[in-house]
């Protein structure tokens, strides 16, 4: 198995992180011409982590994405249900406490976090509004939810522009950089199939989320949605 199909099942979706877990994040890097790293600055901005919060972070993959947490003062828990991404993660963050977790069915009790997030991994969980549902579940009265995904760009020329990298140029350069290239295929079509910002706005709400909105970033081929636990 080198690649997931899109009914996710989780054992296939957690073989391909583990195979592409070597060189994740410089792929990531090179795929994204950089875009990753103030993707990212943006997270935890919006996350605002201060010393002495909970934060989960979930598909943290190799951790890299928890760093700007800890570093803030707060106390991180990186999730992931891929083993190879967590023991990569364990190399280069031993000091950091990596969690193996199922969005669907956290290892947590309820209201332990002031903020969960994920960053691009949401849309690689099996049953989303499950997942929400568990984030919600983890989560103080008070706390917030910060969620980082691929989405749809407004502007429909663009829109057209960035289809076309998806299935096209994406595949052939994650063929020159990355461990499992046809994983790659397969993250291209997952992101022409999400829901678009105002339908993942109406799952969180469904989920029980309140205050929902989402910003976008770069044009909307990102989004960053939030909400709080009443």
């Amino acid at each position: 198995m080198t690649r997931a199909s899109l009914d996710k099942q989780p054992h296939e979706v957690a073989s391909m992180f583990d195979r592409v877990a070597a060189n994740y994040d410089l792929t990531n890097d090179v795929l994204s011409l950089g875009q990753d790293r103030v993707w990212r600055k943006e997270v935890a901005k919006a996350v605002g982590a201060r010393p002495g919060q909970k934060v989960l972070d979930l598909a943290a993959g190799t951790a890299t994405s928890s760093l700007p947490f800890a570093a803030a003062g707060a106390y991180v828990v990186p999730c992931d249900f891929s083993l190879g991404m967590l023991r990569e993660g364990k190399k280069k963050h031993s000091w950091l406490p990596l969690t193996a977790g199922d969005a669907t069915k956290l290892p947590f009790k309820d209201d332990v976090f002031d903020t969960v997030t994920i960053s691009f991994g949401l849309r690689n969980v099996q049953d989303t509004e499950a997942a929400l549902r568990e984030l919600y579940r983890v989560t103080k009265p008070g706390g917030q939810v910060v969620i980082c995904e691929f989405s749809q760009p407004t502007w429909a020329p663009f829109r057209t522009v960035y289809t076309e990298y998806l299935m096209r140029a994406l595949p052939p350069v994650a063929r020159a950089v990355s461990s499992n290239p046809d994983a790659y295929v397969y993250l291209a079509e997952s992101i022409r199939e999400w829901p678009d910002q105002p339908a993942l706005a109406a799952l969180l709400q469904k989920a029980g989320w309140g205050k929902v909105a989402w910003r976008n970033l770069s044009g909307g081929i990102v989004a960053l949605h939030r909400g709080t636990k009443d």
